[in-house]
């Protein structure tokens, strides 16, 4: 299914890398789905705006009984995760082509900061059942052990950071400077925690929008040679697997009466 508004201009950082992006991004928690799914008074429909190769809408196929899964790319959404309960749509999150009030659940997984806000949360309000709630969320900076974290902020600041596109301010604080229109629910923390080698890790660096629009800038060179050699020598032995964590920054909230 695909609604007017999916061949529209939108911003398209990640299409180009969507094998990568499927493969090399990290896993949410589950115990973060666990919650959500407490939040609506059924548990029918969520829909999983935005989500590019379904990773978020697979994990909320574990709690409701339909997740419907949109996703403007279309490079996104050919690397999608096959599940039973999900079924994928290429569709803008502004006009989801969804019935009004025909959804109990509205997650938005590290893309918010790219909608038409306006125009997302009134389609946010229009499909939501009584009783339901809506969650954005994003994973803020990368942590693992202060020398490697030294050089990946030198990378994210130094490196690539002139090649950040804008929208990347609201994801470093949380998504807090973004307008959010609802009835805020408290949430718990959460972190998503990984055990990662270096090829792995290098690899999710990879899949950074801004290394890649560092790399057309240099004629398809690798960002990530800027920082090799320290970074070997801050992992040591490349196939140690290390902690790699990020807090994530959730919003959540209910539609006012």
């Amino acid at each position: 299914m695909t609604t007017p508004d999916a061949d529209a201009a939108f911003a398209d950082h990640f299409s180009p890398l969507a094998d990568r992006y499927a493969a090399l991004r990290p896993t949410y928690p589950p115990e973060l789905f666990a919650w959500l799914a407490t939040l609506p008074e059924r548990r029918e429909r969520a829909w999983d705006a935005g989500t590019g190769s379904g990773q978020a809408a697979v994990a909320l196929a574990e709690h409701f009984a339909e997740v419907v899964a949109t996703d403007a790319a279309a490079a996104q959404l050919a690397q999608a995760r096959p599940h039973p309960r999900v079924s994928y749509r290429r569709a803008a999150a502004e006009e989801s082509g969804l019935g009004a009030a025909s959804v109990d659940l509205v997650t938005v997984a590290q893309a918010v900061h790219w909608f038409d806000l306006d125009r997302f949360y009134a389609e946010v309000r229009r499909v939501l059942a009584p009783g339901g709630a809506v969650a954005v969320w994003s994973y803020l900076g990368v942590t693992l052990e202060p020398a490697i974290d030294r050089v990946v902020a030198h990378y994210y600041r130094d490196v690539v950071g002139p090649y950040w596109p804008p929208e990347r301010a609201a994801v470093e604080d949380g998504y807090r400077s973004l307008p959010f229109p609802f009835a805020e629910i408290a949430s718990p923390p959460f972190r998503i925690r990984q055990r990662w080698d270096l090829a792995r890790f290098a690899g999710y660096l990879g899949t950074w929008s801004a290394s890649r629009h560092w790399s057309d800038a240099h004629g398809g060179a690798d960002p990530l040679a800027e920082i090799a050699p320290d970074l070997a020598a801050a992992w040591g032995d490349p196939v140690a697997e290390r902690d790699v964590e990020w807090p994530l920054g959730l919003r959540v909230g209910r539609v006012e009466d």
